[in-house]
């Protein structure tokens, strides 16, 4: 699946917004990427996450185990788990931090890869992986369906992403006067209270 296929399917979906929002970082930025909106439709879904399976298997080879971070990684972990027939789960915020939790272990000799709806700051991807390392098995990499940052944002893993955008994203202090004048929208999940 090309770039242009993955973002046709992001448009198609509605799920490529336009305007001013205020991103689960906190930053600000005039497109928001609705992941919600193409996760809703299995079809779709299965198509985007076989494409990133592909691109996973081509990278990192066998996979045993794929790790999400929740709420927004789920689906997409879960699907891309089944197109590599590994083990899907996923890490839960427990005392602020990520933890595996509800039983979920990683065994020893174990192939990792974390799973990532969209990078922007690769801040839920770090904490991810953090809590990956306090468990036997090797992180062989992440992965993302869409890396907003065009490259940049460092997740200490090599990043196997189906679309690179570079599209910027603003510090509260530095909104731009064109983007300041529109009404802010904060459609993120990052702030949901369990």
């Amino acid at each position: 699946m090309t770039q242009n296929e993955v973002l046709e399917e992001f448009r198609s979906a509605g799920a490529l917004l336009e305007g001013h929002f205020i991103l689960s970082s906190g930053l600000h930025s005039p497109v928001f990427l609705q992941k919600m909106f193409v996760f809703q439709d299995p079809a779709r879904t299965e198509r985007v996450c076989r494409a990133l399976a592909e691109k996973i298997r081509e990278r990192f080879g066998a996979v045993d185990y794929v790790v999400s971070p929740a709420v927004g990684g789920i689906v997409p972990g879960y699907e891309t788990a089944r197109h590599l027939g590994a083990k899907a789960i996923f890490v839960e915020r427990e005392n602020g931090a990520f933890a595996l939790r509800r039983g979920f272990a990683i065994p020893e000799n174990a192939r990792v890869v974390m799973v990532e709806d969209i990078v922007t700051t690769g801040l839920s991807s770090r904490e991810c992986l953090a809590a990956l390392r306090e468990h036997p098995g090797m992180i062989l990499g992440a992965a993302c369906l869409i890396d907003r940052s065009g490259g940049k944002a460092d997740l200490g893993v090599p990043l196997v992403s189906l679309v690179q955008l570079d599209i910027p994203a603003y510090a509260p202090d530095q909104i731009p006067a064109e983007l300041a004048a529109l009404p802010a929208i904060k459609p993120g999940s990052r702030s949901l209270k369990s």
